[in-house]
């Protein structure tokens, strides 16, 4: 589901900086225009008038909840495209925004780059439809990733409240406990690979998203934004936290050197040389579907803490549902947009594999109590949800991050191959987007 959420492409790079500088354009000439009020009363009639939406996303449980939709709205029609996967939409929708044709009327965006179409000026404030009644449905995480400039330009899909995913096979066989804090994890690392050097504790050969996601967990608030002006700290001590520790895996060669979502990487799972994975909550479906033979090897454990005995987690992956301002029909868009994300929906996409960004359905003892084969029978929603609960507040995201992140590898990937320490990565990361987002128009400091 999040396979390319990492794929960043230099064009897409390219791309982003064409749609940031005319963010800012937008921003500084005051282009934007408010939302008049869209009571549920004309949501209802959109409804009952019936039409035509076009739904832009690659989300597989969307086909489920498209059919319960046009089933109980039989005068709607929606479209449900796949315009690509992440970054590919994203210029896609770009594209159609610059154009001012063919914007689709709902369209998915990921948390990471709702900021960037926020800034934009290209997406309807949900404000104006209620949606921040909604607040209390959506856990913390997801509900302040949608959150920007004083409005709310999306609803949460889903989420990803990391976990600790390790074989339990490969465990049992060299005896090592499983970590409960990132020192233990390191040492985990030096035990296994020590007794199979074959065998690593998991794989790292340079990814933005978890980077962040472990900097998150640490307390660090490296982003922060307020309006155009932006900070950027890379060198904060949640950073340096993330920093120092990784580097003892990455100097210690003990991290497989394969990059995820690879044939590699899904051999190394299955025969047992890659022993764990620290990622979303979305990650299930992926084992079973990507390594059925490890059927019953796996299981399930809380996040390593920074700080024994804590309880702190954060999110890596998850999407928002937005309004693209340009598409033909708001009304009917939130109208699907609610539905798929805060009503009937939810269980839909629960029931063929999704993880929920909702409270009800985390607090539900049937989400609860559901046993996974996959994992020797746990019931892993449990440590999920827990996780989705104990997210660290304050997390933000630039609003340009999507060229932040493709500029990853050239700065803090070169640690991974060279010399250079992750420490210096970071500080080159952090000079190189500050120095992006001045040259776009931003005032970083």
């Amino acid at each position: 589901m999040f396979t390319n959420r990492r794929a960043f492409l230099r064009t897409t790079a390219l791309a982003t900086a064409a749609v940031t500088t005319a963010a800012l354009a937008a921003c500084t000439t005051g282009a934007d225009e408010s939302t008049a009020p869209v009571s549920a009363d004309q949501i209802q009639a959109a409804l009952e008038k019936g039409g035509s939406i076009t739904v832009w996303a690659w989300e597989p449980t969307l086909k489920q909840v498209v059919t319960a939709f046009e089933a109980k709205y039989p005068k709607v029609k929606v479209n449900l495209v796949n315009a690509g996967t992440g970054n590919d939409q994203y210029t896609a929708l770009q594209n159609a925004v610059a154009a001012g044709s063919g914007v689709p009327d709902v369209a998915q965006i990921e948390y990471f780059a709702l900021p960037q179409f926020a800034l934009g000026k290209s997406l309807t404030d949900l404000t104006a439809f209620g949606a921040d009644s909604l607040d209390g449905t959506f856990t913390p995480g997801p509900r302040s990733s949608v959150k920007t400039g004083g409005g709310t330009f999306g609803l949460p899909m889903d989420s990803g409240p990391m976990a600790l995913f390790y074989n339990k096979e490969v465990f049992d066989k060299h005896q090592i406990e499983v970590p409960t804090t990132w020192d233990e994890y390191v040492a985990a690392a030096k035990k296994l690979h020590a007794a199979d050097p074959k065998a690593y504790i998991t794989n790292d050969t340079g990814d933005a998203g978890f980077t962040t996601s472990l900097i998150w967990q640490a307390g660090g608030k490296p982003f922060a934004v307020d309006g155009t002006r932006v900070r950027i700290r890379l060198d904060d001590q949640g950073s340096a936290k993330f920093a120092s520790t990784w580097q003892q895996l990455v100097g210690g060669k003990l991290l497989a050197p394969v990059g995820s979502w690879s044939d590699g990487w899904y051999k190394g799972l299955g025969d047992g040389s890659i022993a764990t994975l620290v990622i979303g909550a979305w990650m299930p479906a992926n084992l079973e579907s990507g390594v059925p033979a490890a059927k019953g090897k796996w299981r399930v454990a809380p996040m390593p803490q920074w700080t024994a005995g804590a309880s702190a987690a954060a999110e890596n992956g998850g999407s928002s549902l937005a309004l693209p301002k340009a598409g033909a029909n708001n009304a009917l868009g939130y109208a699907f947009l609610k539905y798929a994300t805060a009503g009937e929906g939810v269980q839909i996409r629960v029931d063929n594999g999704a993880f929920p960004a909702t409270t009800a359905e985390l607090r539900s003892p049937a989400f609860l109590g559901k046993e996974f084969p996959y994992f020797g029978g746990q019931k892993a929603n449990e440590i999920f949800a827990k996780s989705a609960a104990d997210v660290v507040p304050g997390w933000s995201y630039l609003p340009f991050q999507v060229y932040a992140n493709s500029i990853f590898n050239d700065n803090v990937g070169k640690a991974y191959v060279t010399d250079t320490t992750l420490t210096d990565g970071l500080k080159a990361w952090q000079e190189a987007s500050a120095k992006y987002g001045k040259d776009q128009g931003f005032t970083v400091g």
